[in-house]
Parts: structure tokens; sequence; C-alpha cells
């Protein structure tokens, strides 16, 4: 999906923040999980996911400053650069969420430079994206999408990149709604609470990107143009790749019971419900197990 040249970005509230290190803590939301356990699988080494999983806890080793805001200021700023993409994103993210969810509070955005401190633990591509319920911000180190390629096989193109601000976003929703209190962690599973989780999470982004192209700036500008079917295949090829079925056997093993995010094809399916139903259709948690796939 490729940003309009002229729309305006620049009030954007991204900032880079980085290069710190801290120990691992808890409750990060997100694809984060999954990208540890890539990692992990590939590397042949075992990591311990639970922080990543909810209710774990740790304590900083460092402290970070609040970070250099990005100098991003138009569409063709963001076609042109991953992290001015990130930064279009939010403006956008922002506008569509203000709109459709009285009592919206924006959150954090930060883009990533090699490590950073959380009130989560550390951020890094090798986490990958995340959003912290604690700090109520979103973390994305850009290289994670050069890794998603080179590691999971994915093509982690333009709209690939969005689909996944956009989940990372979904995931601050469902906090400040009540959605992750109301539902804690109950295990893994396919059908288990933090599956219901991620798959709401793909479909509100499914949602964002359906009607992006209906948003302006303030000069009645789109943001973006209307994506290609290359472009959605794209964004289904990244759902693909963060199932965990497809994580799984890429190191010769496949265990639905121990899924935390949902397989490739819950996570298409409601990317796409998303997509072309609105966020009308994402109540995943009232959704039957055998229904999680299709309705």
């Amino acid at each position: 999906m490729t940003f309009n040249p002229d729309a305006d970005i620049s009030g954007h509230r991204t900032k880079r923040r980085g290069r710190t290190a801290a120990i691992a803590g808890g409750g990060a939301v997100g694809l984060g999980a999954i990208a540890v356990l890539v990692v992990s699988l590939l590397s042949g080494g075992e990591i311990d996911l639970s922080p990543f999983l909810g209710g774990g806890t740790g304590e900083q080793e460092t402290s970070s400053s609040d970070g250099a805001l990005l100098d991003c200021d138009s569409g063709a700023d963001a076609n042109a650069t991953v992290e001015c993409r990130i930064a279009g994103a939010q403006v956008a993210l922002d506008e569509y969420w203000a709109e459709n969810l009285s009592g919206y509070t924006v959150p954090g955005m930060i883009v990533v430079d090699g490590s950073t401190p959380t009130a989560c633990g550390t951020a890094s591509n090798a986490v990958g994206p995340f959003y912290c319920p604690a700090d109520t911000t979103v973390y994305i180190d850009p290289t994670f999408f050069d890794l998603m390629q080179q590691q999971f096989g994915a093509s982690a193109g333009d709209l690939a990149q969005l689909y996944i601000v956009g989940h990372e976003w979904g995931h601050h929703i469902q906090n400040i709604r009540g959605t992750m209190a109301q539902y804690p962690n109950n295990g893994t599973g396919p059908a288990s609470n933090g599956v219901r989780m991620e798959l709401q999470a793909d479909c509100f982004a499914g949602a964002w990107i359906g009607d992006m192209t209906e948003q302006t700036d303030d000069q009645g500008v789109p943001y973006l143009e209307t994506p290609t079917e290359r472009q959605l295949e794209d964004a289904l090829n990244a759902a693909l790749v963060v199932g965990d079925d497809h994580i799984q056997e890429m190191s010769g093993f496949s265990n639905p019971e121990s899924f935390t995010h949902g397989s490739s094809a819950q996570r298409q399916f409601w990317f796409a419900t998303g997509y072309q139903e609105g966020l009308g259709s994402c109540d995943t948690f009232a959704v039957p197990a055998a229904e999680l796939e299709a309705r």
C-alpha cells in the first residue's frame, strides 16, 4: 500500500530510541513472542517465553531518554523509509481509532534503534514488534522486517508492515477497552484467550486497512492509495508467516495445544474478515472454538 506523496504526516508523534540494554520484563503483547520463538527454533536454543506471554515481571537495568522525534513530513517520506512509514501509520491509526472508539487515548510509538528498555522488558528486532500495556506504548525495530524476509521467508512489503503496526495498535485498543482484563491469559491452545486476543488484533488491523483510503489529512489529501491485489497478498503472507503452525513446522513439529497466537489459517482469516467486513466483525471472543477459522 502506497502513501499519497502529498499527504501531510508532519503531525506524527513517532520517536526513535535505543542503543541501551535491559533485563527482559513481562506483559508484552503482540508478535514479540513469535519472533523470540522463531529465533530460538532456528538457532536450536531454548528461550523462556513466559515473560512475553503475559503475567511476567522484571526490572530494567537501565533507563532511556524519551527519544527524538522522527523527521518525517509527507507521504513521500513514508514511501521512502520504513521509519517514516511507521510514523505515517501512526497518524492514520490515531485518526481511525479516534473516529471509531469513544474515549480513545493515544499510545506511545517508539521506533527502536538496536534495543531499548521498556516497562515490559527489552525491545529489539529479536523480540519483534510488541505493545506494552504497562507504559501503553508500541515498540517496533524496523530491522524486524528484514528478519521476516531473511529468516521467515516472508515478503514483508509495505502493506505487511502496516498490518503489523495496525496489529500492535489493536492490542492498545484491547487494553484501553478492558478486553485484556476481561479475558486474561488462560493458557495455550487454538481457542485460548491469548489466541483470540491475537486474532482480534489481526481483525482490527484488517478493518483499519480497509478504511485507510478514506482517511485524509487536513487539506483533504488521502493518506493512502487503494491497495493492489499484490499488496493484499503481501499482508496475508505476513499473517501466514507468523502463524503458530507455520513457525512450528519450520522446526519439524506441530502442537496446536501450544498455540499462543493462532494458526496461519486463523490469522489470515481474521485479517481478511476485518478488511472485508469492518470492526463489527471482530469479536473473536464470542465465536465458538470450532468457528474461529471459518464462519
